[in-house]
């Protein structure tokens, strides 16, 4: 019966490709640049990834604009590989498609040219720009976000600065070139400068007072002539051109003029995924880097320096606590004891050995006995911290065991987390109705929600669709583009066509663990000074 039904849906599936009904979104994530494709009933039915890395160069963090169009085209050819192995057909067609990358980050232009290696999200050199934008607005501005970039290139007298022509983010960047159209989601442009709710579009008061900051410097451009125009969810922002068609497809068989959505971050496009669009609801995304974003009732009472204000693809405001580090220190050490298995003559499945590596830290004490982890491979500015140095502290009578190493780590990896949204729940009082995590934290079933439920002490719920991720959520951007027909607002088509009342399975904290989560992170700030020191130490 099974197998029938199966063969019912691959049948189905291969109608909608071959109709051009099935909807592509990509995303670029730090690690993996991820296709999905889905159906009219916005299921996933092929998918792609190429995996890539960024670089240091001259002290910076980048990926080169070779590296995003292979990356790019790869994915493609991979997702292609994919629908043809499954239903033996091409994609020559699409109803739909949507981009969409990590926020924030520098790429100016002029013309097609970049000016300089983008410069990514990950990069901590912002300080003195970020510091003083933020005293000038009266607003938290992070060191990642796009207007911190540029005015740090200012002060630093960058020679490039003065033939900008336009500034966007990697998913703007691939848009514009697939498209024609230099356009930014609502979600990602507020990630470049501060969005107004009101008006959707960055905030008229402060561009003009960057705008009066800059004039000494006698610029040929105002902010207004280099940003992409902000678009809401659901708005026309172009079609793929014959050029982009090749650029995405270079086999040739994709044709142009398929309707492209706003181009998001993945912020928003998590937001999407988990449906957390709604006021009082909120998700964690947790990979490489984390980030929790809680759609917020009214604003905050102050700016606080680890909260950022963003805003949902439909424009509503938004608390996120950003990350930069996650569970790249996880990874690494999950690697060694494949390493020491392999030594052992023993080959061990990848994907098994991080179960049951997640699986044993349930067996640790609730307070890790002691041990800490700090997995700062790059800066982590919550802490204050412009560079990384990965570190595993205890003492000698602290209970070191395997499962409180896993433990520590898991902890560790969501510990600056609970320090941004322990100001959000606990001094501002914010209420949330539900929060739910996607990501690779929450792939072995209950390790990662029990964790982020005793870190945040409230039930954290996670879907079957978590593991697609981002590309997933844009390709819901898309679809709903072009299969909007009641015109309902995003929140309610997410809340009554997407999701239909599956709310996901719950996890919810126990005493033990929130009283075990918090001797940790105490632990944690008191030993911050053997991190700063560790940083200080340069190789």
């Amino acid at each position: 019966m099974t197998s029938v039904v199966q063969n019912m849906n691959n049948m189905t599936a291969k109608q909608t490709i071959q109709e051009g009904k099935a909807i592509l979104g990509i995303e670029f994530g730090s690690t993996r640049i991820k296709a999905v494709l889905i159906d009219q009933e916005q299921k996933p039915i092929a998918q792609g990834s190429h995996t890539w890395e960024n670089q240091l160069v001259d002290g910076l963090w980048t990926y080169s604009t070779e590296a995003i169009w292979y990356g790019l085209q790869d994915c493609y050819a991979d997702l292609r590989k994919n629908v043809q192995e499954q239903y033996e057909v091409e994609i020559e067609t699409l109803a739909a498609i949507g981009f969409s990358a990590m926020m924030h980050g520098y790429m100016p232009f002029k013309g097609n040219d970049i000016l300089v290696p983008f410069r990514t999200w990950r990069n901590t050199n912002t300080g003195k720009a970020a510091a003083e934008l933020s005293e000038l607005f009266n607003y938290n501005i992070p060191l990642r976000w796009s207007i911190s970039h540029l005015y740090q290139a200012i002060l630093d007298n960058e020679e490039h600065v003065k033939d900008i022509e336009f500034l966007t983010t990697l998913a703007g960047y691939v848009h514009w070139q697939v498209t024609g159209q230099k356009v930014l989601g609502v979600g990602d442009a507020s990630g470049m400068i501060p969005v107004d709710p009101a008006t959707k579009t960055y905030d008229a008061e402060m561009v003009e007072k960057f705008n009066k900051l800059i004039a000494p410097k006698g610029f040929k451009w105002t902010l207004l002539d280099i940003l992409p125009k902000s678009l809401n969810a659901g708005e026309n922002a172009g079609y793929l051109t014959p050029e982009g068609a090749l650029k995405l497809d270079v086999s040739g068989h994709l044709k142009a003029g398929i309707p492209v959505c706003p181009p998001e971050g993945d912020a928003g496009t998590g937001m999407v995924a988990t449906n957390a669009v709604k006021q009082r609801t909120g998700n964690v995304s947790a990979g490489t880097s984390s980030f929790s974003m809680i759609v917020l009732e009214k604003p905050l009472s102050k700016p606080y320096e680890m909260i950022d204000m963003v805003t949902t693809p439909d424009g509503s405001l938004v608390a996120m606590v950003h990350c930069n580090n996650c569970t790249s220190d996880i990874n690494a050490w999950v690697k060694i004891f494949k390493e020491y298995a392999e030594l052992l003559g023993v080959q061990q499945n990848t994907n098994e050995l991080y179960t049951r590596l997640f699986e044993a830290a349930l067996k640790g004490d609730a307070d890790c006995g002691g041990t800490i982890s700090y997995n700062y491979i790059s800066g982590e500015p919550v802490t204050g911290l412009e560079d990384g140095r990965p570190l595993f502290v205890r003492s000698a009578g602290d209970k070191f065991s395997l499962a409180n190493f896993m433990r520590a780590h898991l902890y560790g990896a969501i510990g600056v987390l609970k320090l941004g949204n322990d100001i959000l729940l606990n001094e501002e009082m914010v209420r949330v109705d539900r929060i739910m995590g996607h990501g690779g934290y929450f792939t072995t079933p209950i390790v990662g929600q029990r964790m982020l439920a005793a870190a945040l002490n409230t039930p954290i719920s996670v879907m079957e669709t978590a593991g697609e991720g981002g590309a997933w959520g844009i390709a819901l951007l898309a679809s709903y583009v072009v299969n909007n027909a009641k015109k309902q607002s995003l929140a309610d088509w997410l809340e009554e066509v997407v999701f239909a009342g599956n709310t996901g399975s719950e996890v919810a904290p126990t005493a033990e663990d929130v009283a075990g989560f918090n001797r940790y992170i105490e632990n944690y700030k008191a030993c911050l000074p053997v991190e700063q020191a560790a940083v200080k130490c340069k190789k």
